[in-house]
């Protein structure tokens, strides 16, 4: 297995593998880890997204898979998985660092989001405003100020705003398969 990831080597076939054995489980939203998924990726493909951030968008939780079912006392307003660091890892080693700087960043784009636009945080889901205290806040000028110069700023708002709209548990969506070309795709073009 490997150490950084517990997937053993990462490959399209053992990504789409975790979202078939863990994709069923809920997170705190009324949907399941791969109807999110599934829906971020189909907002990012219809807004025309580069492939690359289509495929960050349906990998963005990743991370959340790999962790440890949580125990029966997790409280997300407490405890935080650092799902976001765990998927980057992921990602970056199957598609590269296009893919995984959003990755990387959606939670801190939601940090941000919080910090400049108070109606967007007050329309934050009852478990993404719970998580957000255990993500440390909206974040202070001087990260905004940082955050802004990044340069994969736009991708991460951009995948944040797909990431909140993804939580319809009646949205009709695709499947894994779907995406399997482009996944395969981007990886071919990494060795």
């Amino acid at each position: 297995m490997s150490p950084s990831t517990g997937l053993g080597p990462v490959t399209v076939s053992s990504v789409l593998g975790l979202y078939e054995r863990r994709g069923h489980e809920h997170y705190g939203e009324d949907v399941t880890q791969l109807q999110h998924a599934l829906q971020c990726a189909e907002h990012a493909a219809r807004a025309c997204a580069a492939e690359e951030l289509v495929a960050a968008a349906l990998l963005h939780d990743v991370g959340h898979l790999i962790a440890d079912e949580r125990s029966p006392e997790w409280r997300d307003d407490v405890d935080d998985d650092r799902h976001e660091a765990a998927g980057a890892r992921i990602v970056a080693s199957l598609l590269g660092p296009r893919a995984a700087a959003p990755v990387a960043l959606h939670v801190t784009a939601k940090r941000w989001r919080c910090a400049v636009d108070p109606t967007y945080h007050a329309a934050l889901s009852t478990a993404s405003a719970a998580s957000l205290v255990a993500q440390g806040g909206p974040l202070d000028a001087a990260a905004c100020a940082r955050f802004e110069a990044h340069r994969a700023f736009d991708d991460a708002v951009a995948l944040r705003g797909w990431d909140d709209a993804a939580k319809d548990p009646a949205a009709s969506v695709g499947s894994l398969g779907d995406f399997e070309p482009l996944l395969a795709r981007l990886a071919a073009g990494r060795t």
